[in-house]
């Protein structure tokens, strides 16, 4: 089977990470791959910021879950009230990805990057989970400190992140596929 198919079903969302940090090269590969993926008009609207200082990971998921426990969607209340719940699940890296305000596909553009830097990450063997959560934080009154103080570019939203490090499970079996979303017209 061609690698990359492969490296497409294989890829699962880890959830329990080592503690050891990835290597700088293998960063440096998940971020050319976010870098090179498609965007409208080749307008590249993201920005990447890479996190590997546990404070400010915790800190990102301490504030994320105070402004949870507030909120009138019950399911992110629930999670922010939930004591065991860490927003990267103690990821030893993050990235968050960011978008030009003004780029009406950046939030698209940025998915298609986020999803490359996923399958670049499982392609190394490193697990990543697609963290969305972050985005309610980073985008609230709380975390236009948090932009500053991570040199998010002013103009700029949070938009996706990724939690990336070694797996400390490996899943393999991926989920039954939902039928009938395919149709062909020849």
């Amino acid at each position: 089977m061609n690698e990359v198919l492969e490296v497409i079903r294989q890829r699962r969302s880890t959830r329990m990470f080592k503690s050891e940090q990835i290597k700088d090269e293998e960063v440096k590969e998940i971020l050319d791959a976010g870098i090179y993926a498609p965007s409208a008009t080749n307008k590249q609207p993201w920005h990447f910021t890479v996190i590997q200082n546990k404070k400010i990971i915790d800190s990102l998921n301490n504030d994320f879950k105070e402004l949870a426990k507030k909120s009138e969607n019950e399911y992110i209340r629930r999670v922010g009230e939930n004591e065991k719940f860490h927003a990267f699940y103690n990821a030893p890296t993050v990235i968050l990805i960011s978008g030009d305000e003004n780029n009406h596909s950046a939030a698209v553009d940025c998915a298609a990057a986020t999803q490359n830097m996923l399958l670049a990450a499982e392609s190394l063997g490193i697990g990543s989970c697609w963290v969305g959560f972050i985005a309610y934080l980073l985008n609230s009154e709380k975390g236009k400190e948090y932009l500053k103080k991570l040199g998010i570019p002013e103009g700029y939203k949070q938009i996706h992140s990724v939690a990336l490090g070694y797996k400390g499970v490996n899943i393999t079996n991926a989920p039954a596929r939902k039928e009938n979303t395919v149709n062909f017209i020849k």
